[in-house]
């Protein structure tokens, strides 16, 4: 009997290990900090260290808490609701304020639908260049897969800065891609790409390609091949049995990679601060002006924590929409 209980014991301490630790990791390392930023979203600005009001100084009211607890005694509950109470009066303080204002100035909505039509332009064209590259390598010989899967994150062994940078030296009017173009007669004067839209896709697409092409090519390198034999056997073309078959099966690949390729690419400010104008429009440039230059904590912090609701419930609800489907298969 001690056995078995010592054994369930043992699968119940591993099961809570599994399922407490990354349970731990997210509260510590995003509910924690999100709360943070949203406390100062509902902040005001201020000439101070940190530049918001209200701050609430939970170590104050804990301590006038310990110290009527540690006292055992009904009359010292009163410093429980002093305690208490300083820290409700910080929090009447928060405000909307903020919020009302990224409504009323134009340049923030704008900021988040240039990012939401760049991020999605960009996932498009990346997927179609993914796509075909991904299934190319799943279906190389199988020697040869490790080889191209290593070329495909070798720029990761670079600098994430230091790749944007290079691009400057490509698309500048005096750069390698219109000095090419020159040479070949394309064109009879340098194009202006640098500073523009063109370069933040071109830059994006870049950037973000590998995260397309690996999550497509561990779903096309799994597909059963015997499907399009079989296909094949009843007299359907090559490009109907991959419209039928190979696209169908492929969409988790598809979608893990517009996934991983949009929710970054909306905040993304490195590559439109390097590659973009001054006409260049996208939230993570707004956020980074605001919290830096303008040291407005509380707007940046709106800011902030609207472009993670646009990010996170679209996704909570295509997971919810999905898990109906599958029930509903079952």
């Amino acid at each position: 009997m001690r056995t078995v209980l010592s054994v369930l014991g043992r699968r119940l301490a591993s099961r809570w290990w599994v399922i407490g630790v990354p349970y731990a990791w997210l509260l510590f390392f995003f509910l924690v900090p999100f709360l943070i930023v949203i406390k100062i979203s509902l902040s005001g600005v201020a000439i101070a260290i940190p530049p918001y009001v209200p701050t609430i100084d939970l170590a104050q009211g804990w301590a006038s808490i310990r110290d009527a607890i540690s006292q055992f005694s009904f009359d010292n509950y009163v410093w429980l609701t002093e305690g208490w109470a300083s820290i409700r009066d910080a929090i009447s303080q928060f405000s909307f304020d903020n919020y009302v204002w990224l409504t009323e100035d134009d340049l923030y909505w704008k900021s988040y639908l240039s990012s939401v039509i760049i991020a999605g332009v960009s996932t498009i064209i990346t997927l179609a260049i993914g796509y075909p590259l991904a299934y190319g390598m799943a279906r190389a010989k199988p020697e040869w897969r490790p080889t191209l899967v290593m070329l495909v994150i070798l720029p990761f062994w670079t600098s994430f800065l230091i790749r944007v940078y290079a691009w400057i030296g490509i698309l500048k009017n005096e750069g390698l891609l219109n000095q090419l173009l020159l040479w070949l007669g394309v064109i009879n004067e340098p194009l202006i790409i640098l500073n523009t839209n063109w370069a933040v896709y071109i830059g994006i697409v870049y950037s973000y390609l590998p995260f397309m092409v690996l999550p497509l090519y561990a779903t096309l390198e799994k597909l059963d091949l015997s499907l399009l034999e079989a296909a094949e056997d009843l007299g359907c073309p090559p490009w109907k049995a991959f419209w039928k078959i190979t696209l169908p099966l492929s969409l988790p690949g598809v979608l893990a990679g517009c996934f991983l390729v949009f929710i970054p690419a909306v905040g993304e400010f490195v590559i439109p601060d390097i590659l973009g104008g001054s006409d260049t429009l996208m939230i993570g440039k707004t956020l980074w002006v605001e919290f830096f230059r303008n040291r407005d904590w509380p707007v940046s912090s709106a800011v902030a924590v609207i472009l993670l609701l646009i990010l996170v419930i679209p996704i909570v609800l295509f997971q919810n929409q999905q898990q109906k489907m599958q029930e509903r298969d079952k």
